[in-house]
């Protein structure tokens, strides 16, 4: 498709937001940019399963953007069953059993409207006491989540590979992922478990190692590259051979260039709301921006692939960003308009397990959840 747009990117407190981690949640950071303007036109080609190269984008100058302090809140919620998992979190939860009944109930034609031309989308199988949803309960989940091409994980504790390859549909990928990096072969040896017990490699089409490091000062641009390198011999022994990233944010990948040596395309993720200037029905544009930004950042060389975009549905007015539901379809509408064919949702339900979060919306990003 061909783009013709007055470009403008307008000094914005931005920050891309946190993914669901698994008993922590890293809130948002706040990202200064400087005002630039251009008109420009962009061709967006899919390729590599839909994968957006622009090909024509006139280079934005990455040295403008600065990354304002980086600060991480850990959870309120943290079972005493996570303590045997990592120190670094605990076992989170998407929805309470009771929550789950009222949010993650939505018409089938609700459903296939927020499923249509979008790449896919994230699901955590968490309830909202911190427990692991039964195998019942993402079953369950999943027939709302049958219409999406593919579903990502963020890791492999309480047994979510085998629970949704389980729940998925025959013609439903799965893009996976190692949240732990100090657990990579465990984690890998899980998901080759699984994937031999009910599907195949084909079903698979992206495995991610870490989840926005670099964003949250767990890692350097050099240690991911490591992670990466460790997590891709560890499935090319497993039998996989699809592409590896590690997801990180948008900012953090035109801040690190280094981190595009790493990964087999860039997958980052990257959150409207957070702009603070762009209002939901722009959400389309403004992330076709950063899509240039980092294609550009990494000098065309990477393809680019959102791994998270959203709306919340509830939460503070944050500049002229508001939470509502009817603005979280305008956005998700807006996305699915300019680049959905490259964007992977964010997110199924709506995150009880986690804090309210700055400006109140960590738990509203659910497209299909009620509130």
């Amino acid at each position: 498709m061909r783009f013709s747009t007055i470009v403008t990117t307008t000094s914005l407190l931005g920050a891309a937001m946190a993914a669901p981690a698994v008993h922590q949640h890293k809130e948002k950071r706040a990202v200064v940019t400087t005002t630039i303007e251009t008109h420009k036109t962009v061709t967006v080609n899919a390729i590599n399963n839909n994968v957006v190269a622009p090909t024509q984008v006139a280079a934005l100058d990455a040295t403008v953007v600065e990354a304002a302090q980086k600060d991480a809140v850990a959870d309120v919620a943290s079972p005493k069953a996570a303590a045997a998992v990592s120190t670094q979190a605990a076992v989170s939860a998407a929805a309470s059993t009771a929550s789950t009944a009222s949010s993650s109930t939505k018409s089938d034609d609700s459903t296939e409207m927020a499923a249509s031309d979008v790449k896919g989308v994230t699901y955590t199988p968490y309830n909202a006491d911190g427990t692991c949803k039964s195998p019942d309960q993402v079953a369950s989940d999943l027939s709302s989540l049958k219409d999406f091409p593919v579903i990502r994980l963020y890791g492999t504790d309480c047994n979510q590979v085998e629970n949704v390859y389980k729940g998925k549909t025959s013609s439903q990928k799965l893009f996976l992922g190692v949240y732990y990096v100090d657990q990579i072969q465990a984690s890998v040896d899980t998901i080759k478990a699984a994937v031999e017990k009910y599907g195949s490699w084909d079903d698979v089409v992206t495995v991610s190692i870490g989840n926005e490091l670099v964003n949250s000062n767990q890692a350097t641009p050099s240690q991911v590259g490591q992670y990466v390198a460790t997590g891709r011999s560890a499935l090319t022994s497993a039998g996989y051979t699809g592409p590896v990233v590690s997801v990180d944010t948008f900012i953090s990948v035109i801040n690190n260039p280094e981190l595009c040596k790493y990964s087999d395309y860039m997958a980052v993720n990257a959150h409207a709301y957070f702009d603070k200037n762009t209002v939901a029905q722009d959400s389309g544009d403004w992330l076709l921006q950063q899509i240039q930004r980092v294609w550009t950042a990494c000098d065309g060389a990477k393809d680019v692939v959102i791994t998270e975009s959203g709306w919340p549905s509830k939460g503070e007015t944050y500049g002229v960003a508001v939470p509502s539901k009817a603005n979280q379809a305008d956005a998700v509408n807006s996305i699915k308009k300019v680049c959905g064919s490259s964007t992977y949702l964010f997110t199924a339900f709506n995150d009880y397990w986690k804090a309210d979060g700055p400006y109140g919306v960590e738990k509203y990003f659910g497209i299909l959840s009620d509130e």
